[in-house]
């Protein structure tokens, strides 16, 4: 296996956009052995995303439907509905750790994928642990944590956060349909919410909103958000607005 033990940045262009049948995007590269916090930071206020050590923007030439969208943490008020979530999960345990690989992760990863295949036709096949340590573990720093929710002693689901000073960035969540009266993850994110509002972290990047869309449309539901407006590179200024429908 070759390990790549330096910095590197490429662009894979014309590959199939995964948000659209039919439609090709440019996705910009930048593989980071050892990512600084200030770095990140600015990453994320320009629009990057990060699984493992791999960091990426999209820079499609032709579309600008993949918006970057921050929820507003200071004027983020929960609705009745949402501290109804709160109040089901009580009795759910939330654990806060260093990313890991267990058995328990990639039964409960398949699991969620198997059932999004069939409920929104995502492509699924089996991960393999390489695979996701790639993505999930690798590339953890002291910022880097997953949020494990357990319920009558099982693993109900995950979500891999990362928590700067100014910053939390949610990666990804993945949880067991089998409990969906639950609301595992909207929970997850209004749990996010509640940490950002107690160590007083202004944002929260929840990566891609595409309104309307089948997959990403649900993160307008976390109003009051803000959207950025423009592509700059990482030496220019990032213009956030706020969203207004």
């Amino acid at each position: 296996m070759h390990i790549l033990e330096r910095d590197v940045e490429f662009v894979e262009e014309q590959r199939e956009c995964s948000y659209f049948d039919n439609e090709i995007s440019d996705i910009r590269y930048r593989y980071i052995s050892s990512c600084k916090k200030e770095d990140y930071q600015n990453m994320l206020e320009h629009g990057w995303r990060r699984f493992g050590k791999m960091h990426f923007v999209p820079e499609c030439r032709a579309c600008t439907k993949c918006i970057s969208m921050r929820i507003d943490v200071k004027n983020y008020k929960f609705s009745r509905s949402e501290k109804r979530v709160f109040k089901k999960n009580l009795d759910t345990k939330v654990y806060i750790q260093p990313p890991s690989l267990t058995l328990d992760h990639l039964k409960l990863y398949d699991k969620y994928h198997y059932h999004m295949n069939k409920k929104k036709n995502w492509n699924y096949s089996p991960i393999e642990p390489a695979e996701y340590d790639r993505s999930y573990v690798q590339g953890k720093d002291d910022f880097t944590k997953e949020f494990l929710y357990v319920r009558d002693d099982k693993l109900i689901g995950v979500a891999l956060v990362d928590i700067l000073p100014k910053a939390i960035s949610s990666i990804y969540c993945f949880y067991d349909h089998d409990y969906q009266d639950l609301s595992i993850g909207k929970f997850s994110i209004l749990a996010q919410i509640k940490i950002a509002k107690e160590l007083n972290i202004p944002y929260i990047y929840l990566g891609y909103w595409i309104k309307d869309h089948f997959s990403m449309g649900y993160k307008d539901a976390y109003k009051p958000f803000e959207i950025l407006t423009n592509r700059a590179s990482l030496e220019e200024e990032a213009i956030w607005e706020e969203y207004k429908s």
